[in-house]
């Protein structure tokens, strides 16, 4: 709007000029009315209103879309965790049980991988951040899928050699079932300690016979240790049949194979003989299953026919003889 002002000389109306003072004065108070009305406009707009600026409403969509993948990677990650878990059971209960394999122990497979500064990168987050404990989380699954991977690949290899297994199990007596031969005296549990007079444990069977009865391997297998021990078994013999057995041949007379020595089911190892801590003249026979000592008789049967365990003896003396490498040792450690 123009401002006029009458001249006196000339008695006309003429535009006033204003200064350059006043023309900044009123630049000033209106950039200063503005930011006043904006500041008024956003503190209505998000005090009273309660709404987000437009950057901040555009951030929030897009952290909302980023949550709801994550929640969904989550969902997804519940679920391979629990396939994963029930392939671990049935690995450790099923699988590996029936080949004779230790368990895998959750240390081992939860452990970690990588180096130190392997989550560095998330060291901003707070340990509450739910992207932070899906990268937690994704890479612990990583982990344990490669076990188990590693796990199944084991246990197909074992698979493989099953058939041996079926020979390599101590599925036998270990003598002659002939009970006009021996008699069984103890069996596997608490007893009262023929020395001591108190309850203690039996770990095996005691098959009381006179020395010199054979003693047989009742199991395919190799011969982990040959050993005297005076004042506990004697002459001793332990067998690693593998899958996780063992088994252990004591107070023997003599011993006829040595460490190292591969044997095969029905094939003597020695006699029987009443050699260190024993009270009279018997074959002391465990059986150990993945480290622990198991009862012998769940294993095998007593009544099985002489005959037929005479034949099988026969047939591998027969192979043995077949086998001119093969020597023959005939050892007493008393």
């Amino acid at each position: 709007m123009r401002k006029y002002i009458l001249n006196p000389e000339t008695l006309l109306y003429e535009i006033k000029e204003a200064s350059l003072r006043s023309k900044l004065l009123k630049w000033l108070l209106l950039l200063a009315g503005s930011l006043a009305l904006s500041v008024l406009y956003l503190w209505v707009f998000t005090s009273v209103l309660g709404m987000d600026l437009p950057k901040t409403a555009l951030l929030k969509a897009e952290k909302a879309r980023w949550d709801a993948r994550i929640s969904l990677m989550n969902s997804r990650l519940d679920r391979y965790e629990s396939n994963l878990d029930e392939l671990r059971i049935r690995d450790d209960d099923i699988y590996r049980s029936i080949y004779g394999m230790n368990e895998i122990p959750m240390s081992v497979r939860t452990a970690g991988i990588g180096g130190v500064d392997r989550y560095s990168y998330l060291d901003g987050l707070e340990s509450s951040n739910t992207l932070k404990n899906t990268v937690l989380r994704l890479d612990r699954i990583t982990r344990m899928t490669y076990v188990q991977s590693k796990s199944f690949d084991e246990v197909a290899d074992v698979s493989k050699r099953a058939g041996d297994m079926v020979s390599c199990i101590p599925a036998v007596p270990p003598i002659i079932p002939d009970p006009s031969k021996y008699t069984l005296t103890s069996q596997f549990g608490y007893r009262t300690d023929p020395f001591t007079g108190s309850s203690k444990l039996h770990t095996g069977v005691d098959l009381a016979m006179k020395p010199g009865n054979p003693v047989f391997a009742t199991g395919d297998g190799v011969v982990e240790a040959v050993a005297f021990d005076f004042f506990g078994y004697g002459n001793c013999v332990d067998i690693d049949h593998g899958f996780g057995y063992k088994t252990r041949y004591a107070h023997l007379n003599t011993i006829t194979v040595i460490e190292g020595m591969k044997v095969k089911r029905g094939e003597k190892i020695g006699e029987s003989g009443q050699s260190g801590r024993a009270s009279g003249p018997h074959l002391h026979y465990e059986v150990f299953y993945k480290g622990e000592r198991v009862n012998p008789m769940n294993y095998f049967d007593l009544s099985m026919s002489k005959q037929e365990y005479v034949a099988m003896v026969e047939s591998r003396n027969a192979d043995k003889d077949d086998t001119p490498q093969r020597r023959s040792f005939s050892v007493s450690l008393r």
